[in-house]
């Protein structure tokens, strides 16, 4: 990240904090030990050698709210997310932080998760392309990435993008953090080695705040 995008950065530091809404239930199992954490540090220090970084447009006032599409129609949005072995399909939509609670903006239905549209697109040669999506809901009950704490090393799974092409990705890295201790800058940086980020809640469930204590992320890259 620059400095000119720091306001950002804290912005995803709370939508990351609280990917999911204050009426979550427990979850069912915890996740197995993290594994491929070297690897996914690894892919965010790389430097491709054919594609200079991607860099945000625009002044400390970038905006990081509204998840309408870019104008420019350059970045490809995912529209569309398989993953067979945890028997998830969803539909993919842009999103942004939410201007009034600073959270990520994942999509209200369970069922569908969110592409922070502000960082890369499926085209892109470097970076961090982020999902979202909820664990579960007390009112809509599993969400898509319930089972995101199940995908091990090895798995793959297909991102759809808005020109219709499928994308194959390679499960690298699954990990567990606290939220206020997650590397935000390694899985929203738009420089390092191409690859494909998915972020749900897990741990304990907290009844006074509503909220899961931890992050569930996932790192593959492309296959």
């Amino acid at each position: 990240m620059t400095v000119r995008n720091r306001g950002a950065l804290a912005a995803m530091a709370a939508g990351v904090a609280a990917l999911t809404v204050a009426t979550l239930v427990a979850c069912g199992s915890q996740p197995a030990e993290d594994v491929g954490a070297d690897e996914a540090a690894a892919l965010a220090s790389a430097t491709p050698s054919a594609t200079p970084a991607a860099t945000p447009t625009g002044d400390a006032s970038v905006p990081v709210n509204a998840g309408t599409l870019p104008a420019d129609g350059k970045a490809v949005p995912p529209v569309r997310l398989s993953i067979p072995p945890i028997k998830v399909t969803a539909s993919v939509n842009p999103v942004g932080i939410n201007e009034r609670t600073n959270e990520f903006e994942v999509p209200p239905s369970v069922d569908q998760v969110g592409w922070y549209r502000y960082g890369p697109g499926l085209e892109a040669d470097a970076g961090s392309v982020v999902i979202a999506g909820h664990v579960d809901s007390a009112e809509q009950g599993k969400g898509a990435f319930f089972r995101l704490r199940e995908l091990d090393r090895g798995d793959t799974f297909t991102a759809t993008g808005a020109d219709g092409k499928d994308r194959r990705y390679r499960v690298v890295a699954r990990e567990e953090y606290t939220k206020t201790k997650i590397p935000l800058e390694r899985y929203f940086a738009r420089d390092g080695s191409p690859r494909l980020t998915l972020i749900t809640c897990g741990g304990p469930f907290d009844p006074k705040t509503r909220h899961y204590r931890d992050n569930i992320v996932v790192t593959a890259v492309p296959a």
